[in-house]
């Protein structure tokens, strides 16, 4: 009985970060720990969470790669994984740095960004009433 192995497709908002044929073993992280998918795994999906994601080719060998939160779909012998980021060609040491420089730091952020909007909105809305009661 012949194994068919895996496509994987990374998918990130413009463009797509990866397309590889062949591939053995899939690991990703979610916010409940390692999520490892063989050829054989049943369909499904998972919330990801930024870490790092390894897949295995026969050619390439093992392959690390840093990806910010997304999804990963399995469906039949293709996997798509949809990251809003993802950074590849350094060594495991360096990309669990850019994990924790780049993708933790984003959330940070966007958690300001959000603060400053609701008070921004909260303004307006108060504007908006005293306006409506003159």
């Amino acid at each position: 009985m012949e194994i068919s192995l895996m496509n994987l497709k990374i998918l990130l908002p413009f463009q797509v970060f990866a397309d590889k044929k062949d591939v053995k073993r899939i690991v990703a992280e979610t916010h409940h720990g390692s999520f490892g998918i063989l050829p054989q795994r049943l369909d499904c999906t998972a919330a990801l969470s930024p870490g790092i994601l390894t897949y295995e080719t026969e050619s390439d060998g093992e392959i690390f790669i840093a990806v910010d939160e997304g999804v990963l779909v399995k469906a039949g012998k293709d996997v798509f994984i949809s990251v809003r980021n993802a950074i590849g060609g350094a060594n495991l040491g360096q990309l669990h740095e850019a994990v924790q420089r780049e993708f933790l730091s984003i959330d940070e952020r966007e958690k300001n960004v959000r603060t400053v909007m609701a008070k921004l909105e909260l303004g307006f809305i108060r504007r908006l009433e005293e306006f409506r009661q003159k």
